[in-house]
């Protein structure tokens, strides 16, 4: 649960842009602030069921956008690279910290 959580928050990052402000918002309570389907149910005056659709609809839309732009798979393959590049660089070994650069650059 807490490695979908995290992806979701991710993609959330990535894609709100793409929300609607009310999904934002029930995304931003929900995964960021959380609060509980209730809660959000109660301050929107609508039914807990409706928040519970909505946040489902739009982790659905936002796995959409990562399937098609891959932003967030981009992301997690930069962060390896540049860990690796990190550690060679405490090595001292200087050709794999430029065989990591060139692989940072053929990300984009």
């Amino acid at each position: 649960m807490l490695e979908k959580t995290v992806r979701i928050n991710y993609l959330f990052d990535f894609y709100q842009a793409l929300l609607t402000p009310k999904q934002r918002d029930y995304m931003e309570k929900y995964y960021l602030r959380d609060y509980s389907l209730g809660e959000i149910a109660e301050n929107a005056q609508v039914s807990r069921q409706a928040i519970y659709d909505n946040i489902k609809r739009t982790e659905t839309m936002l796995e959409s956008y990562e399937e098609t732009l891959n932003l967030y798979e981009k992301f997690k393959q930069r962060m390896s690279l540049i860990k690796q590049t990190e550690e060679y660089l405490e090595e001292e070994n200087y050709e794999k910290v430029r065989t990591s650069i060139q692989q940072l650059k053929e990300l984009d």
